[in-house]
């Protein structure tokens, strides 16, 4: 499932914040970075709050003193926590608080969805995508191009 975690991280983070200036490329990209997880480690490190915690201060400490590479990179954190939501990893204890919750790694792989949810879910990210392209103008070249440049998204279409 990719679609369901690009198109609804772009589109709640975007109602949540409410701003222009943050990098939804790097929102997404957060999204779905703990899939991850599947292809090099255990399958709950990158699916735990651990996670995110470790990308967010990451950001704060490597860019010290830079807040707009700090704001910028911050997307990432924050697609990150977008993807605990939206794979509904908060509702294992134990998988979310790991290692806070003990370091036992005995069935913590995050659940995954049957074929048919899959489809449905997937249906809707791909709606959203596909709403938030229009609501967002970016059939319109210099919207589109200011996107795919910084991730930001034209100011005039969120009044």
């Amino acid at each position: 499932m990719v679609l369901w975690f690009l198109g609804l991280s772009f589109a709640l983070v975007l109602m949540v914040f409410d701003t222009p200036l943050l990098d939804y490329r790097l929102v997404m990209l957060g999204s779905v970075l703990p899939w991850l997880d599947r292809l090099w480690a255990p399958p709950w490190v990158l699916h735990s709050v651990l996670f995110p915690v470790l990308v967010m201060s990451a950001v704060m400490v490597v860019f010290r003193g830079q807040r707009l590479r700090q704001r910028r990179w911050l997307g990432l954190a924050i697609g990150t926590f977008m993807h605990l939501l939206l794979a509904g990893t908060f509702t294992s204890g134990e998988l979310f608080w790991w290692p806070a919750l003990g370091f036992d790694v005995d069935g913590l792989a995050p659940r995954t969805p049957g074929l048919g949810l899959a489809i449905v879910l997937e249906a809707i990210g791909l709606f959203v995508l596909v709403w938030l392209a229009r609501r967002l103008g970016l059939a319109q070249a210099e919207r589109r191009d200011l996107f795919v440049r910084t991730g930001h998204i034209d100011r005039a279409v969120l009044r």
